[in-house]
């Protein structure tokens, strides 16, 4: 039974949590789910902090498992190298969220947002603790969590 339950967690770890990219997208889904989102402004291929923080954190099983049942994330990405280029769309879509959630051009910066777009919680830099940064997120949710 206990592997079970590990597996599933694994499975919605890795499926259940994907970033989106199209923030209209994510606010219908939040509103339908009543969820928050979580919006993360990268610099994929160019800030270590940025990179840190996918990695050690986004990507946790923890995180994701949390995120999962609770968060619609969006991710804003602004790669500087040529081979990582984003269609001109996309690139957008993401100057248009960094004008409003982000007008000072900090990486990494997540915002945590509600389902009517009104920023909740901002984070600036890396978050070093999973479990912190899971109970901030928490007790700025209200009700949705």
């Amino acid at each position: 039974m206990k592997l079970l339950s590990t597996i599933v967690l694994t499975i919605i770890s890795i499926f259940g949590s994907e970033w989106k990219l199209d923030f209209s997208e994510a606010k219908s889904q939040a509103a339908s789910e009543h969820k928050m989102i979580l919006l993360s402004f990268s610099g994929s291929d160019w800030c270590g902090p940025c990179i840190k923080l996918t990695k050690d954190v986004f990507e946790s099983t923890e995180f994701q498992t949390y995120a999962s049942q609770k968060l619609v994330m969006v991710r804003a990405d602004f790669p500087r190298q040529k081979k990582n280029q984003l269609e001109k769309s996309q690139v957008a879509k993401n100057e248009a969220l960094a004008e409003k959630y982000n007008p000072k051009g900090l990486f990494p910066l997540t915002v945590l947002i509600d389902n009517k777009g009104n920023i909740v919680k901002e984070w600036e830099g890396y978050q070093p603790s999973i479990p912190n940064f899971i109970a901030d997120i928490r007790s700025h949710s209200g009700s949705v969590n």
